[in-house]
């Protein structure tokens, strides 16, 4: 075999697999870019993401109300939500404080990083009654939150969803959504709108 042709071969493979890689590529762009950015997110610290929320905000709620035998309607509250970093901004507390027609709702909402998982844990308690729900877990990718625990609601097993996400610095959105079929389906009982009132907590 002339040298040239057997020098020329590890080229050629080198090619191949370049090119098989592009078409690998060019077929499921968003896979890869997924996998890439999960991967990639999922080995970055994450326990200053939610330093854009201390302060003072405006809060606009509407809540999915449903009653037996009767339709679903929303119903909306105004107040106020303060968001205090603690432990260096490790974790958190939101104290939420809206009313409306259909009565106040007090809360408060605790959330706490863990580094060996990278994930934040929310807790939310309703001052009502004071009892803390089960954890969402989650973290934040390109600036969007997303949280995932199971809960009961009308002693129904469900699926909780819940996403953050700013548009501009000074205005958040907030959705929650519950799935009794495992997370094929999801229904939205929780919007929020916060715009900011102030940076300090005070």
């Amino acid at each position: 075999m002339p040298s040239s042709e057997a020098a020329s071969r590890p080229t050629l493979a080198l090619c191949a697999g370049a090119l098989a890689a592009l078409l690998a590529l060019a077929a499921s762009p968003c896979g890869v870019v997924q996998a890439a950015t999960a991967q990639a997110t999922a080995g970055r610290d994450g326990q200053r993401d939610f330093d854009f929320e201390t302060g003072l905000w405006r809060t606009q709620v509407r809540r999915l109300a449903a009653s037996p035998g009767a339709a679903p309607r929303w119903r909306e509250y105004t107040g106020t939500t303060r968001v205090v970093a603690v432990h260096g901004g490790r974790a958190n507390l939101a104290e939420l404080a809206v009313a409306g027609p259909a009565g106040r709702i007090d809360g408060v909402a605790l959330r706490l990083y863990e580094p060996a998982t990278r994930l934040w844990r929310i807790h939310y308690a309703n001052l009502r009654d004071g009892a803390l729900t089960a954890p969402l877990a989650g973290r934040f990718v390109d600036g969007r939150g997303e949280f995932f625990g199971d809960d009961r609601l009308d002693g129904r097993p469900v699926r909780v969803r819940f996403r953050i996400h700013c548009p501009h610095a000074d205005r958040c959105l907030f959705e929650q959504a519950v799935s009794t079929d495992g997370g094929r389906r999801w229904q939205v009982n929780w919007l929020a709108t916060d715009t900011r009132l102030g940076h300090g907590a005070g």
